[in-house]
Order: structure tokens, then C-alpha cells, then sequence
């Protein structure tokens, strides 16, 4: 161990949000396209990513975050680091998903190459965290061991014997700092290993939040988890500059191994260190945890929407589309979307992911995607749909324009709602406004630009023998996409 840091100047914190996932727990509010992390399901005017980059954006000489995500959520993405003021984040999208341990490390060799003096705090998007300056305060204890070359964890003090979550054993006081070597970590205990837990005062909850030197990390990885270690360099090494974001090619990084930072380098490693703090945190892992993050009643219920409740207790209702009137509920969860309904007790919302899984074997689109998708330029919206006809709502945000494409088995007929629509079709431009139409015939190049100041809205009526979204040819996008 070496205990006395070569940095000469207070380095640079960088905030690492590890934004993957689809959080299929939450189903049918999050899913694939659309996952919990980039909605505000608390309703506090922010999403969890917004409110995480939110809590660390008054420490003390940090630096513009880095962010981890799937390609598919990279305009979500930019747009909420937009809406918080983040313009100079790096945006590093994953071609795919291969776990905690690859992730860190290439934001870890980006940090390397943006700065030699830095640590990085690495942060899920999607936890929730109450009591902000104490967790600041455990971050600058945190700081203090990771300039000391710890790999350091945070610990949350247990203030029940929760079965759902991973636990660490503290072990000897660190004279460095207010932290503690970890003795070993521990599995999600059943119920009463997890009381033995509480009772004994020497286990914290394992918070899958992490400091450290990104370069003391990839030594670390090199040494506990070589081939990771070796993909990951190589992979960084050919990621290319797309816009606003850094694209990992996906021929190296899928050779990586599937690995969590855990198993990868934090349990083999004779470096790791905990910090506790006792601030609330949730992870947010199932609708039970959210229904404990939520305001609630004198009931104990929780609602959003148009709800209607009689004779109910301890219950989380969400309806998004419509009214949802429940009677003589006690523990209940109810999620209610445009095209699903979740009815489940509280105690069995971890089997979420089951009716995920049977809807995944039967290749349903509701795992994927609502009937409002986003997109960079705005959203569109499922109206009605059948054989050979497809009514959509779309709302195209200002300045911002569709791709010029065609399609080959449908024609679109387009009337505006609200706003200003410039319309490309064939050679011929035309401007329309409110209760104008056009017609886009099947097979002619078309573009629609909304160049005015409010959002443009339009009813897209689609016709023809195919109605899939994968019947489209780019020929000039603004956003990188192709087919």
C-alpha cells in the first residue's frame, strides 16, 4: 500500500454514471427503450439520472461527468444532460452490455486521457439518495483513502435486516481516513443471516457506489482480471468521436468478458476499502422500493394519475393513461400504462421480471417500448393500429427535423394539429400550418422540419401492406442514424 499520494494538486472529481440497464423490475413503466432511470417517477420534476448528476454538481472541484450507456438511450441521454445544464459531458455509448467491471474501466481510460489527476466517482443513474451534505461528506472521506490508492466503496448503514441487498463486512479502522478495510463481502443473505447482520453492527449494506484513481483501478483490473483488463484497453484505444458522443467498436467490445465490478476486481483485491454513511439510499431495484421512496398518505398508499382508492392500505398505484379505481387493496402494486397493466402484491414485486421474461420468449414488444417512443427530434405516439392502417400522433420539437427517407410498402397522409411544418416530398418543399395536409406517397423521398418556435404536432395516418418501423431508408440524417 502506498500511503502517501504523488499528486501535487487537489485532483479532479469526475462523476461516472453508469446509465445502462432497462430496470425490468419496474415493468411495464420501464422498459427497454425507456427504462427507469430517464423518468421522473417520483414525481419531482427531474428523472434519476438528472437528480444524480444533481448531487454531486456542488462538490468541490468536480469536473464534467462521464457517462456510460447503451447506443439505443444515447439521444435520451443528451437531452437530459441538456435540460441539467451538463453541455460538456463525455457521452461513451456501450454497443452492448457486458457489465460494471468493462464499463468503469473504459471511463476509467477516458478520465486517463482528459487528465492524469483525477478521481473518479462512480455512480448508478438510477438510486436514490436523502440527506445530500451527508453523503458529501462521506465523498470527501472517500477522496481522502482514494488519493491513498484504496479502491473504495461506500457502505449504507443497515437500518433493517433487508434481504434484497448485498452486504459487506468491515473490517480494521483506517488511520488514513473515516473508512475501514473490507473483510470480505456477502451474497443476499436470507432472513435471519441478514438480522445476525444488523444485531453484530459489523456489516453495511453494499451501495454499488465507488471512488477511486482511474489509473490505481485499471492496475487493479490488470492484475485481478487481465482479459478484462486487455479488451477494454484495446477497445478504448479504437473508439471513435460520433457527434456528441465517443462509440466503442462493437468487434472488440464484444470479446470482453460479462463481469461486475465486484467479482472483477473489488473482492479479489487486497486495495478495498468502505466508508460509511447513513444517509436514506434505495436502489430502487423493484415497485416495492419505490412505494418506500414515495410520498404516501395516512394510508400508506401512493398514487400518480387519475386514481381512485376505497378501503386500501400500504399500496403503490400508478395509472398513466387512464382511471384506475381499486377497492379493499392492502400491499398492493398496480401499474397501469397505455398497453399494460401490473397487478402484483408488494412482497412478490421481485417476480416482475418473470412476466418480463415470458413476454421476452414470446418476442412482445411491451418489454421494449411504450406507445410514446422518443426520439432526438421529438416523440410519436401510437394512436390505433390494424391489418394495413396505423394512425400516430407526432410532436416534433423546434429547429429540430425527421430524416430525409422513404418507405417502401406504406404511404403517410400528415395533418397539422399545432405549430408550423416544412414538408419535403419528392422535389417539391411546402409549408403547412394548423388544419393543412399532405400526402407522401408510397416510395417518394420525404422529410418533415419543424422550423418554428413552439413544438409541431401532427396526425400521421399510414397505409399500406407492411406498417413496421424497420420499412425506412435514410438518405441524410442529422442525428448519425442509418438503417
Amino acid at each position: 500500500m502506498n500511503n502517501s499520494s504523488s499528486q501535487t494538486s487537489s485532483p479532479t472529481l469526475i462523476p461516472v454514471i453508469m446509465a445502462g440497464g432497462v430496470g425490468s423490475r419496474l415493468w411495464p413503466v420501464s422498459r427497454k427503450l425507456y427504462p427507469k432511470q430517464f423518468q421522473d417517477l417520483l414525481n419531482e420534476g427531474q428523472s434519476f439520472f438528472q437528480a444524480t448528476l444533481d448531487r454531486v454538481r456542488d462538490l468541490e472541484n468536480c469536473g464534467a461527468p462521464i457517462v456510460v450507456c447503451n447506443e439505443e438511450h444515447r439521444f435520451l441521454v443528451a437531452e437530459q444532460l441538456r435540460q441539467a445544464d451538463w453541455a460538456d459531458a463525455t457521452i461513451i455509448l456501450e454497443p452492448v452490455g457486458k457489465n460494471t467491471a468493462p464499463a468503469v474501466a473504459m471511463a476509467a481510460h477516458q478520465a486517463l486521457a482528459q487528465s492524469q489527476n483525477s478521481v473518479l466517482l462512480v455512480m448508478p443513474a438510477d438510486h436514490v439518495i436523502e440527506g445530500v451534505d451527508a453523503f458529501h461528506h462521506s465523498i470527501k472521506a472517500a477522496q481522502t483513502l482514494a488519493t491513498q490508492e484504496y479502491l473504495v466503496t461506500f457502505g449504507i448503514t443497515p437500518d433493517a435486516p433487508e434481504t434484497g441487498y448485498g452486504y459487506i463486512k468491515a473490517g480494521s479502522k483506517i488511520d488514513a481516513g473515516a473508512g475501514f478495510l473490507i473483510e470480505s463481502f456477502k451474497e443476499k443473505p436470507d432472513s435471519s443471516t441478514a438480522q445476525a447482520y444488523v444485531d453484530s453492527g459489523d456489516y453495511l449494506w453494499n451501495s454499488g457506489l465507488f471512488m477511486f484513481e482511474p489509473a490505481f483501478y485499471l492496475k487493479q483490473l490488470e492484475m485481478h482480471a487481465e482479459d478484462i483488463y486487455h479488451s477494454t484497453a484495446a477497445a478504448s484505444k479504437a473508439t471513435q468521436k460520433d457527434l456528441d458522443f465517443l462509440r466503442i467498436p462493437k468487434e472488440l467490445f464484444s470479446q470482453c468478458r460479462d463481469e461486475s465490478i465486484d467479482y472483477a476486481v473489488m473482492e479479489p483485491t487486497q486495495e478495498a476499502a468502505v466508508v460509511p454513511f447513513s444517509a436514506k439510499w434505495n436502489d430502487v431495484g423493484a415497485w416495492s422500493s419505490l412505494w418506500e421512496v414515495s410520498q404516501q398518505d395516512d394510508d400508506g398508499n401512493s398514487t400518480y394519475g387519475d386514481v381512485l382508492l376505497e378501503d386500501s392500505r400500504n399500496t403503490l398505484v400508478r395509472a398513466e393513461s387512464r382511471l384506475v379505481a381499486a377497492v379493499g387493496m392492502d400491499d398492493f402494486i398496480i401499474a397501469e400504462t397505455a398497453d399494460a397493466v401490473l397487478v402484483a402484491p408488494k412482497h412478490q414485486s421481485q417476480r416482475v421480471k418473470e412476466i418480463v421474461s415470458h413476454l421476452s420468449k414470446k418476442q412482445r414488444d411491451e418489454i421494449n417500448s411504450h406507445t410514446r417512443v422518443y426520439r432526438p427530434w421529438g416523440w410519436y405516439e401510437s394512436i390505433s393500429s390494424c391489418e394495413r392502417f396505423q394512425a400516430k400522433r407526432i410532436v416534433v420539437t423546434p429547429g429540430s427535423s425527421l430524416s430525409l427517407q422513404l418507405h417502401h410498402h406504406r404511404a403517410e397522409h400528415w395533418v397539422v394539429v399545432k405549430g408550423t411544418a416544412h414538408v419535403t416530398c419528392g422535389e417539391t418543399v411546402t409549408t403547412l400550418t394548423e388544419d393543412q395536409s399532405t400526402y407522401i406517397p408510397l416510395g417518394s423521398r420525404h422529410r418533415l422540419e419543424n422550423p418554428g418556435v413552439i413544438p409541431l404536432e401532427i396526425i400521421e395516418v399510414q397505409t399500406g401492406s407492411y406498417l413496421g418501423e424497420d420499412d425506412i431508408v435514410r438518405f441524410d440524417d442529422h442525428y448519425g442514424r442509418d438503417q
